[in-house]
């Protein structure tokens, strides 16, 4: 199918009281569409940034038949400071925001079941951590959805939560975002680290360039190891840029990413 293309508008939505519990939904010309997108922006979990990162893709994607979830949620401190989220309340709101698909679903002719996550850097960790949240125990954040995710693409993903405290990536982001170590806080960690919730059942695409000197190619190659080694079906693509070349839509690196979700939603 070819799809009309036109000026990418969205309308924003709230799926809680928070400032910061929002999303945007851009629709395609032709829909249903191929299915929808929840694209959740990374910035290392802190709150300086925001979802104006995921804008471009957004409008990209649209483009493309895809309607389009561009989450915003609250993210800890920066450098310290006190913040809205940090753990639960990051991981509660991603989850909170992709299952209120389901509840604008008939409104605006959205398939919950055709819906595919998109998510770079930390928001590559939480949309892998979101497509295992029907493993979680009861009573654990995020658990029982109500969206189950058919797929992610994770761009330059920070896969292994443990790994990014252990090199201290980005002086202490993942301390910053759990509010501990995983010494500390080892059931938390087991919660929500993607690399400790295997087999998820779930297709996780992990792309990201040895290039890459804010995120290690080592962190998705050794996620995709393990995915594997655990009977998923993961895949690791290298591609050429730095570490904002997958979100950039002009860049070839981007464009795998596209195409990988092309093949998640055909």
């Amino acid at each position: 199918m070819t799809w009309k293309t036109r000026p990418a508008t969205s309308k924003r939505l709230s799926y809680g009281p928070h400032p910061d519990q929002w999303a945007d939904l851009y629709l395609p010309a032709g829909l249903p569409g191929r299915g929808t997108v929840v694209v959740v922006h990374g910035g290392y979990w802190r709150d300086k940034y925001t979802a104006q990162l995921g804008v471009p893709m957004a409008e990209d994607l649209v483009q493309h038949g895809f309607a389009v979830w561009n989450l915003e949620y609250r993210r800890a401190g920066s450098g310290g400071a006190p913040g809205a989220g940090g753990w639960p309340v990051t991981f509660e709101d991603i989850a909170a925001g992709i299952d209120h698909l389901a509840a604008v679903a008939d409104r605006f002719g959205l398939n919950p079941r055709r819906t595919v996550a998109l998510g770079h850097s930390a928001g590559g960790h939480l949309a892998v951590w979101a497509a295992g949240r029907h493993t979680l125990p009861a009573g654990a954040p995020g658990a029982r959805p109500k969206v189950l995710l058919a797929g992610v693409v994770s761009q330059a993903g920070l896969l292994d939560l443990a790994a990014a405290e252990r090199l201290r990536l980005s002086d202490g982001a993942a301390v910053n975002l759990m509010g501990g170590t995983p010494d500390e806080l080892g059931e938390a960690y087991t919660l929500a680290d993607p690399a400790r919730s295997l087999p998820i059942g779930t297709v996780v695409h992990a792309v990201h360039s040895r290039e890459d000197t804010a995120v290690p190619f080592a962190l998705s190659a050794r996620y995709v190891e393990a995915a594997r080694a655990a009977g998923d079906p993961a895949e690791l693509h290298e591609v050429a840029g730095d570490h904002f070349a997958v979100i950039d839509p002009a860049q070839q690196a981007y464009r795998t990413c596209r195409e990988l979700l092309e093949r998640l939603l055909p």
